[in-house]
């Protein structure tokens, strides 16, 4: 794990990444408005498909394309896929969000969130186009690992003394608890450890993560050794909580997508925190500490927000802020009682 993980105070709130916006600057200020402790640097896939996600992992890569609806297709025999691959520049299109957004916060010393395309999502993706499922995930490994450390040292330049959070978003891993899955455990566990550990051995402060949307092989996942786990409150991580013990007693932490992006987003942050607050009891019972729940715990949308509005995606953010604030004073309350 990161050595910078107690920069994540309890309850801080951030988003997934994608927004709805079509204007870079103003999805910067944006992000940098609803989430000022923990900002996400934003991608666009409204203003272009490239900044989708699936794009993003496949752009510079040989033999294939993405289509614009976030598909990827082959160009050719599916044996020249990943021959070669351009660098990373922060100038070409897929990364016009990030870029603005890296851009406004020069000079930034708070910590920041950047994320890309798993291996494991991208592998699935390579396969379903066509290409053999073990070529398929040996070029997606080494592509995320590649572009994960030319990702930060882009940063960089930048945002030299920020310390990066740096989430590799998995909606691959969905079901991947199941016997069908394309892949088995240990070569999952492998494709991210692997890409967990590129971010890792890059240079300042950097923390790491991962992002799964819905139900997945949690064990697994917590196995690979992230800083970060974020997952929907509704995700299934309530049935492994020696799991979750484990990645406690390793300094790790939990970002609840507590505010459901599969349907109308409301005012007010009772109800989700009342579905995380009930996730919390089951853990609880089930041997998990609830301090450490408390103190472990950060805020977020369950997914990105490119398919909501804007009024939608802003209501959101200051709902998962509002259920942030419920955490930090619980808390803080806690710790008053004991006397910490």
């Amino acid at each position: 794990m990161g050595t910078g993980v107690d920069l994540l105070p309890a309850g801080v709130a951030t988003s997934i990444g994608s927004l709805p916006h079509r204007d870079p600057g103003e999805a910067a200020r944006f992000v940098l408005e609803r989430n000022p402790e923990l900002p996400a640097a934003p991608s666009l896939p409204n203003r272009s498909p490239a900044e989708s996600m699936l794009a993003q992992a496949a752009w510079g890569v040989s033999g294939v394309i993405a289509d614009p609806d976030g598909s990827i297709q082959l160009t050719g025999r599916s044996s020249e896929v990943g021959r070669s691959r351009d660098p990373f520049r922060l100038d070409e299109e897929p990364w016009v969000g990030l870029r603005v957004f890296l851009e406004q916060i020069q000079g930034r010393t708070e910590p920041v969130k950047l994320q890309l395309t798993g291996p494991v999502t991208f592998g699935r993706a390579l396969h379903l186009a066509g290409v053999d499922v073990d070529r398929a995930f040996a070029v997606a490994g080494a592509t995320v690992r590649a572009r994960a450390a030319e990702l930060v040292a882009s940063a960089r330049t930048l945002v030299p003394d920020a310390p990066l959070l740096v989430m590799l978003d998995e909606p691959g891993l969905v079901g991947s608890a199941h016997p069908r899955f394309p892949i088995e455990a240990d070569q999952t566990l492998d494709l991210l450890s692997g890409a967990v550990a590129a971010i890792e051995s890059t240079a300042g402060t950097v923390l790491t993560g991962v992002h799964c949307c819905a139900a997945a092989d949690w064990t697994t996942v917590l196995e690979a050794g992230p800083d970060v786990l974020a997952a929907p409150v509704d995700a299934g991580l309530a049935f492994v909580p020696g799991a979750i013990r484990s990645f406690f007693d390793r300094g790790g932490r939990i970002a609840w997508g507590a505010v459901p992006t599969d349907e109308p987003v409301g005012a007010s942050s009772e109800r989700p925190w009342r579905m995380l607050a009930d996730t919390w009891c089951v853990l609880v019972r089930a041997g998990c500490d609830p301090g450490r729940l408390r103190r472990r715990s950060l805020v977020t949308p369950a997914c990105g927000l490119a398919g909501h509005g804007l009024t939608q995606a802003d209501r959101a953010l200051r709902v998962a802020v509002a259920v942030g604030e419920h955490i930090h004073r619980q808390s803080t309350i806690a710790r008053l009682t004991v006397g910490a």
